[in-house]
């Protein structure tokens, strides 16, 4: 009897989402269900205990993940991310059931306490992801360590030159001046504002970051660079930064940060940003963005992978924006870029996951073998986006048209062609190895 209403449930569940493809879900009892119409991709996945099944469909949002980390739902055949795209890619015109919808409606009402990022929370929150093992970056990032989404100007290119073309990008919107102060707030491996620096040809950056470990990298890298003097890098909130100490800047560029922010801190980052711009400054910030109505941040993203994050809709924060006194001059919407960057993120992941699991263990794996697979699949079929949004005090800052972006891109590309990046970072092994020697 419990058999049977298993399989009934899991029927009611899969069938009005995999229409195209083929996903193959064995049961508990072992029966085999069949769904969508035999294309493509195709994937079979086992649950090993009834009790697996009601968690998934009581909260799928959180128990997907958990349940293939725990491996009581088991991918047999395929990939995590081929049953995922079968799953989601028709799940947007498939109503949720009154269970989940009582779930959405109660996550909703949590927000303010899970985005409650004063200082002591967003330095915890920051540790728990960015100062892993600075070796696993290593395995799927670039040789610059860009953490954050790259720019696909023919669609085919490898994750160096996408990500090159990013740093490119965002330099061209900068309108970079030789000589001028640029502010980077959430500055990561420090990869950008060596660039800003060493390319693009500004006078002195800093570089503020809450992670350890990405400040130990970004000043390690700095001290080989040619423009070492003009990069400096500190562990610092951006609520802490003072316009008459370290301020004011010409340009502010921020990429990946504001999803740390929390919306309940947009009016207070967007008031510092305007307090530490120049008259005549030029701000680009880059984030991850909800192109669909405001949401609560994924469940299990929040307790596995980025506590305190949120995904903000451009409703929720371009009145921030209004208020703090800044200039809205452009906004690009950077559509399946981030697809892209996850696709070869988890490919370059996978390849390297045995070593991954002999700095963590199996089940970290799984871990992140999920959360780059439902990440891509999330920015494909789930209105997730990159927004690009430049932000001045005075209209005039920025010209008319945008065909700058273009020709400064242009330029930037030309000086890359004499340009030599910093020594690489070296891993720990390698920084005992020399301080040994």
């Amino acid at each position: 009897m419990l058999d049977r209403l298993t399989e009934n449930l899991l029927k009611r569940a899969f069938d009005p989402l995999v229409r195209t493809g083929q996903l193959e879900v064995i049961a508990p009892s072992g029966k085999a269900l069949m769904f969508g119409d035999g294309g493509q991709p195709q994937a079979r996945i086992r649950f090993t205990d009834k009790r697996a099944v009601f968690a998934l469909l009581r909260d799928p949002d959180l128990n997907f993940g958990e349940m293939f980390m725990q491996q009581r739902l088991l991918v047999e055949q395929g990939t995590v991310y081929d049953v995922l795209e079968l799953v989601l890619r028709g799940a947007k015109h498939v109503p949720v059931s009154a269970t989940v919808q009582m779930l959405d409606a109660w996550r909703m009402k949590l927000r303010p306490l899970l985005q409650n990022n004063l200082r002591n929370k967003s330095r915890a929150n920051v540790a728990h992801h960015y100062d892993l093992d600075d070796r696993l970056y290593q395995l799927f990032l670039d040789s610059e360590r860009q953490y954050s989404c790259a720019y696909f100007e023919q669609g085919d290119e490898d994750l160096e030159t996408a990500q090159l073309a990013k740093k490119r990008h965002i330099a061209a919107k900068l309108l970079v001046e030789p000589g001028q102060r640029v502010l980077d707030i959430g500055c990561g491996w420090g990869g950008l504002s060596r660039y800003l620096a060493e390319v693009a040809g500004a006078g002195h950056v800093t570089g503020v970051t809450l992670s350890t470990e990405q400040l130990a990298g970004a000043q390690q890298r700095a001290s080989t660079s040619p423009c070492k003097d003009q990069l400096e890098y500190r562990l610092q909130d951006y609520r802490d930064i003072k316009r008459e100490t370290h301020g004011p800047f010409d340009r502010i560029v921020s990429v990946g940060m504001f999803e740390h922010v929390g919306t309940q801190f947009h009016d207070a980052f967007f008031k510092q940003c305007h307090e530490l711009l120049s008259d005549d400054g030029v701000m680009l910030l880059h984030f991850i963005g909800n192109s669909d109505v405001p949401d609560f941040n994924n469940p299990w993203i929040e307790r596995y992978i980025f506590p305190g994050g949120h995904i903000p809709s451009m409703s929720e924060f371009t009145p921030a924006i209004e208020r703090s006194g800044l200039v809205i001059c452009d906004i690009e919407v950077l559509r399946l870029h981030y697809a892209q960057t996850l696709r070869l993120w988890r490919e370059r992941f996978m390849a390297r996951r045995a070593e991954a699991a002999t700095l963590y263990d199996e089940r970290f794996c799984r871990m992140w073998e999920f959360y780059l697979s439902m990440s891509e699949t999330a920015f494909r079929y789930q209105d997730i986006a990159i927004f690009q949004v430049q932000l001045a005090r005075r209209q005039e800052a920025v010209p008319l048209t945008r065909n700058y972006i273009a020709e400064r891109e242009a330029t930037l590309k030309h000086r890359e062609s004499a340009w030599r990046p910093s020594s690489p970072m070296m891993d720990t092994a390698s920084k005992n190895e020399a301080i040994s020697a």
